[in-house]
């Protein structure tokens, strides 16, 4: 009987004890939910009219400050006195500054000087490390005229006159009496090959006259053919140290009309020849083909149709000249437009 009394109390015990625990859980559960809701109202309530007034979000203008302000401030940017900074930085940070961009620049001003030291001490001043690029040659001509157009009347000396002073200075290095003073005559038709040990001596050059140039020297004619229609022209082949042209060959220089009919120039003349003679090359460059002269062609027009636009092309001929490159019309030739006017 007292077994069953005392399992009665502990049952009745624990059934209160489970009941004040949900009673607490379920008033802490309570207490959440009006807490959220609480903080959902707070989140979800309108605004009043004090925040939808926008004026008291926008910035507040800055007093204006006047001229003497601003000047009282750069005066205390340049020097301020209290805590003795010049330009915002006292004198120690202004020395740090400068010390460092100074070992700075002088590191780099010693970079740059050694590696130009390195590039000049492999290369040579006299023979260029890659010429690959410029072989074949080109050709050049003078006068050029304005584009490569040469376009005068016969009959009015100031429309060809600066053509004949192009001429004449283009020609001046080759008059005969500077060629005997500096250069030797030279008859072998071959290459003029001069090797030495010493790779900076001079090498001696083969005398190439004006007086060889015949009617377009303008030693006969002064006025170069132009002032009695028959205009003369000078070519030239392009520089290249080293480079033997025509491999052995003489190369030759041909003119001709392009898109016309040959009649309208009746004779095209060459002085001395059309030929550029082996015995001029190779080139050594100009540090020690000091008085070097590049062998020249001259060509004479005559009998040109007057008054009309003739297209004509002068191109170089032989074993390794470019002279159809559509890339580039000056490689092996030169083309320019001729006008002949009464």
């Amino acid at each position: 009987m007292m077994e069953s009394n005392l399992t009665a109390d502990l049952d009745g015990d624990q059934l209160r004890a489970h009941c004040l625990t949900n009673s607490d859980g379920e008033t802490e559960r309570k207490q959440e939910v009006a807490e959220e809701g609480e903080e959902g109202g707070k989140e979800h309530q309108p605004l009043g009219t004090e925040d939808l007034n926008f004026e008291k979000w926008k910035p507040k203008p800055k007093p204006r400050r006047t001229c003497g302000q601003m000047m009282a401030d750069v005066k205390r940017f340049l020097w301020n006195p209290e805590s003795r900074e010049f330009m915002g930085r006292t004198g120690q940070s202004w020395s740090l500054i400068l010390l460092f961009y100074t070992s700075l620049y002088v590191f780099l001003a010693a970079m740059s000087a050694a590696f130009m030291w390195a590039l000049m001490w492999s290369i040579s001043s006299y023979t260029p490390t890659y010429n690959d690029r410029v072989v074949p040659p080109g050709l050049t001509m003078s006068p050029r005229g304005n584009g490569f157009h040469i376009t005068f009347n016969a009959s009015d000396r100031s429309s060809w006159v600066t053509y004949v002073e192009a001429l004449e200075n283009y020609l001046e290095p080759y008059n005969d009496s500077t060629q005997e003073l500096r250069n030797m005559a030279c008859t072998r038709e071959a290459y003029f090959s001069q090797h030495h040990g010493d790779e900076a001596a001079e090498r001696k050059a083969c005398q190439f006259k004006r007086s060889w140039l015949g009617g377009c020297s303008g030693l006969q004619d002064p006025d170069f053919g132009y002032s009695q229609g028959k205009p003369c022209i000078i070519l030239q082949m392009n520089r290249i140290i080293g480079y033997l042209p025509g491999y052995g060959t003489p190369v030759n220089v041909t003119c001709a009309l392009k898109k016309a009919e040959p009649e309208m120039i009746r004779e095209i003349e060459f002085y001395p020849n059309n030929i550029f003679s082996m015995m001029y090359y190779p080139y050594y460059g100009k540090l020690r083909h000091v008085n070097y002269t590049s062998p020249l062609v001259a060509v004479r027009f005559s009998g040109v149709r007057l008054d009309t636009d003739l297209r004509v092309r002068c191109q170089l001929n032989g074993k390794g000249i470019v002279n159809d490159s559509p890339a580039d019309p000056f490689l092996g030739g030169v083309s320019f437009s001729l006008e002949v006017g009464a």
